[in-house]
């Protein structure tokens, strides 16, 4: 389509009926996003004013709903793709360059026909690592300009890397041949691109649930090929909202909170013989609780405990939601959250205790929320977000006042969407 078919098509409604799938069915949704893709639109026309055919994108971030510190011990987690996405318009160039403006972080250029190490954590290296993952399944790329708008935070949790690896290798897939390409597939390219080009170890669990859309169980039994199940319920008619509020520190500085959580994990599953929690045996925890007190500290039992029960909780939870049952759906949450503060300590930074956002907005969430709903920490914690499942009358009050405490726009409602990599059709009646 071209730049005019976009605009016409979006003023007038044609595009509607997608919108609603991605951002929820209301009307200030549905006006919200198309002001965003005309924006877009202007934009992209700005930066390339001979543009002819274009194609516009949408990768979602995820929300952890459940499994908090549970997939590098290769449990179960229970994961969602939201509507807090990245949008992106593209068209071919006819040269070796993929050009990327990416509005409010600025632009980058990839030689594709240079595929040399690009420096490593640099969003360069990441698109390079796509290229190269998508060569290897038969899929040649070539050169492309590209506007990307983003409306997930930096650092709060919301998985915004793996947000614009799975909307990059879309774009590609559907440019140069790769739309045969399953999901897992497109997901373990931006996995490998991250670990061996960007430089980061992570596991295949956000790129996955990126990609696949909805509510996803992964089982990390093995994580180099996790288990997927997508879970087949419609949130939007459960009567509830999920809210997300970021509370203001980024995860980005967390990186050595992160990884103490880990190794004493890992430090009492050794003693078990086992090099990860999820090898060993629970009633063998227990039953020796006394000899792994004399190896291990406190803290590093309470952090195990919460894993055997967590890593549990994200697989009933997942049954909850597929049998319709919200009640015990929060009150597993309810109870993933108070294990998250009690056993796994994950509230707050212990190099920083007099600061504690995260109890500050789960206490206040509770308070309103009194007995319907659930609040949680959500992702690895320490700072960073909460989510709440709030109900739909209560929820524009509920975003009110937690906008009140940490600043307009800190809590969003979100919508999830049903799809993850997403390419808009050219004609859709709204």
């Amino acid at each position: 389509m071209t730049i005019y078919e976009l605009s016409s098509g979006i003023s007038s409604g044609s595009f509607d009926s997608q919108l609603k799938m991605l951002y929820g069915s209301s009307d200030r949704s549905v006006l919200r996003h198309r002001a965003r893709y005309l924006s877009a639109a202007e934009n992209f026309s700005r930066l390339y004013p001979e543009c002819g055919d274009i194609r516009v994108f949408s990768a979602g971030g995820r929300a952890e709903i459940s499994g908090n510190h549970t997939d590098h011990q290769h449990g179960n987690v229970l994961a969602a793709v939201i509507d807090a996405d990245m949008i992106a318009i593209a068209e071919t160039n006819g040269s070796d360059e993929i050009r990327i403006v990416s509005e409010g972080f600025g632009s980058f250029t990839v030689d594709t026909a240079d595929m040399s190490d690009a420096d490593s954590g640099t969003s360069e290296a990441l698109v390079k690592g796509i290229m190269h993952g998508l060569r290897e399944n038969g899929v040649e790329t070539g050169g492309l300009n590209v506007f990307v708008s983003s409306e997930i935070p930096v650092g709060c949790g919301l998985a915004s890397s793996s947000a614009f690896e799975i909307l990059i290798v879309t774009i590609l897939s559907s440019f140069f041949g790769g739309r045969n390409l399953l999901y897992s597939e497109l997901a373990d390219v931006c996995r490998r691109a991250e670990n061996d080009f960007y430089g980061k170890s992570c596991g295949i669990m956000d790129q996955t649930v990126c990609a696949a859309g909805g509510f996803v169980l992964a089982d990390l039994a093995d994580p180099s090929a996790p288990a997927m199940k997508k879970i087949g319920f419609d949130f939007g008619s459960s009567g509830y909202s999920l809210c997300v509020t970021n509370t203001g520190r980024s995860h980005a500085e967390l990186d050595d909170e992160y990884g103490t959580v880990c190794a004493e994990m890992k430090h009492v599953a050794q003693e078990m013989g086992c090099s990860v929690l999820g090898e060993a045996d629970e009633e063998v925890f227990f039953e020796n609780i006394v000899n792994l007190r004399e190896r291990c500290s406190d803290r590093e039992i309470l952090r195990a405990a919460h894993f055997f029960d967590e890593t549990k909780r994200a697989v009933q939870e997942a049954e909850a939601l597929e049998n319709g049952d919200t009640e015990s759906f929060f009150d597993l949450v309810n109870k993933s959250g108070d294990s998250s503060a009690q056993l796994l300590q994950n509230l707050y930074s212990s190099d920083c205790s007099m600061n504690q956002e995260i109890p500050i907005a789960i206490m206040l969430s509770k308070r309103f929320l009194g007995e319907s709903g659930a609040v949680r920490i959500h992702g690895g914690g320490f700072g960073g977000s909460i989510i709440a499942f709030v109900p739909n009358y209560r929820a524009e009050s509920y975003v009110h006042e937690m906008d009140s405490v940490f600043g307009d726009g800190a809590c969003r409602k979100l919508h999830i969407r049903p799809v993850g990599g997403y390419e808009m059709e050219k004609w859709c009646s709204g």
